[in-house]
């Protein structure tokens, strides 16, 4: 499986508020460790399954971190506070996820494999 490129989107940097780099930079960072740990799962898994395995797990955890946001902007505008950082961080993680999934190898395998967890919770269930 090739080696994973995510980037952060320029319209979510855009969306920052110019007096404040330090968001844009923390995103950055936290993509760039993102890709590297994604990779390093990749390279370890000892096959493509193993390897979109890892990845799912991941985007699991992106997508438990997207509803977090999600559900923290309707309580930032209730308190008249800002949700621009949260409405941000949460547009990232859904573009992290929609880069995973639109890599060449690696989204077919996904979508495998969120299909065999689907199947094994499914005779799991009805096992009880």
């Amino acid at each position: 499986m090739d080696e994973l490129s995510l980037g952060v989107p320029k319209p979510v940097l855009e969306r920052l508020p110019a007096d404040d780099d330090h968001v844009a930079s923390d995103m950055q960072t936290a993509v760039a460790d993102w890709e590297q740990r994604l990779n390093r799962a990749i390279a370890d898994a000892e096959d493509d399954r193993e390897a979109a395995s890892r990845v799912l797990e991941a985007i699991d955890r992106f997508e438990e971190r997207y509803e977090r946001y999600d559900d923290l902007v309707p309580e930032l505008r209730a308190w008249g506070q800002s949700p621009i950082y949260a409405i941000s961080w949460r547009t990232l993680y859904a573009d992290v996820i929609a880069q995973l999934h639109a890599h060449d190898d690696l989204g077919e395998h996904l979508e495998r494999e969120r299909n065999a967890r689907l199947v094994e919770d499914g005779i799991r269930l009805q096992d009880l």
